[in-house]
């Protein structure tokens, strides 16, 4: 009986070799080209929603005090704002909130008291805040962030009276 020996050729060894590089390459490939969209996506969304944010705030502040024309659009201490009217035993009150030095300010005042942009509440940073009147109940606000991500709404106000 006669054993068959098998030869052995440099291209045994070699191209499973090759095959493991090449399969390698392409993994670290995809993985780096995965790493770079992601990191991308997750700056786009965070500066969207820090943007985003600063609209949510003021469109919750509009809904939680929509009573007939406590809302308005003005100006305080040179600033553009939104102007909140408030109540209480017969004094007035009023909220203005407002973009001061790169920042979304709130300020809670009574009526009639003298006070500055640079005294109101930081809320966030943001670069400017641009406000629109579009129809009698309707208001349009576009915040831009620091980063220039701009994000807009528009905001219905339930309990129009024709006096805004």
């Amino acid at each position: 009986m006669r054993f068959q020996t098998r030869s052995t050729h440099t291209i045994d060894f070699l191209f499973p070799i090759a095959l493991f590089f090449v399969f390698a390459a392409s993994a670290l490939t995809v993985i780096l080209l995965a790493a770079g969209t992601y990191r991308s996506v997750t700056e786009n969304a965070s500066g969207h929603f820090e943007a985003g944010s600063s609209l949510a705030y003021i469109s919750e502040k509009i809904y939680q005090n929509d009573a007939k024309g406590s809302i308005s659009l003005g100006t305080f201490d040179g600033e553009d704002a939104l102007i909140i009217r408030h109540s209480y035993e017969d004094t007035d009150y009023y909220t203005y909130i407002y973009v001061h030095d790169g920042n979304l300010m709130e300020l809670f005042v009574k009526d009639g008291v003298q006070a500055s942009a640079q005294s109101g509440r930081i809320i966030m940073s943001d670069e400017s805040l641009t406000m629109e009147q579009l129809k009698d109940d309707l208001l349009s606000f576009t915040c831009t962030d620091e980063k220039g991500h701009k994000a807009s709404t528009v905001v219905s106000i339930r309990s129009f009276d024709g006096t805004l």
